[in-house]
């Protein structure tokens, strides 16, 4: 995942039609909704807006579903990082905790907080539609789509 996530600009381009999704925060039956309403990966094009992980019960499994649907449907799913997709946040709402509790070390939090670093942090649907999770970092240096954060 990382090495598809790393050629990616932090301006994900996105084609209409498109189903855009909020945060899941690791509720993953409610991840399976949007796929029943809208049809699946490789008929539609999704957007996700980031906040998989953290609240929920379960982040892991949503976030692992997240990935694959990137990997497998690269050109239909676009996924993009929000403000749970850090280490810090992770830490405080649930994440963490989570894949102490399910894993019994923190190898696969830091796996997963490790990718993290490389998902975009926004996508323009047919070059009119600016699409992020929140505000914009004053770390961010750049928007350039040839460029990463």
């Amino acid at each position: 995942a990382k090495e598809l996530l790393e050629k990616e600009s932090n301006v994900q381009p996105v084609r209409a039609p498109v189903t855009v999704c909020g945060d899941i925060h690791g509720q993953f039956h409610d991840l399976i909704e949007p796929f029943k309403i809208a049809g699946n990966a490789p008929d539609t094009n999704f957007l996700f807006l980031g906040d998989y992980v953290d609240r929920g019960y379960y982040s892991v499994e949503t976030v692992t579903l997240m990935i694959c649907l990137k990997i497998r449907y690269k050109d239909r799913v676009t996924i993009t990082r929000g403000n749970h997709e850090s280490r810090q946040v992770t830490q405080v709402y649930g994440f963490y905790d989570e894949c102490m509790r399910k894993y019994g070390n923190a190898n696969v939090w830091r796996y997963f907080t490790d990718l993290f670093d490389y998902l975009p942090v926004s996508a323009l649907i047919e070059n009119t539609i600016f699409c992020l999770h929140g505000g914009l970092s004053p770390n961010l240096d750049t928007l350039d789509p040839g460029q990463r954060a």
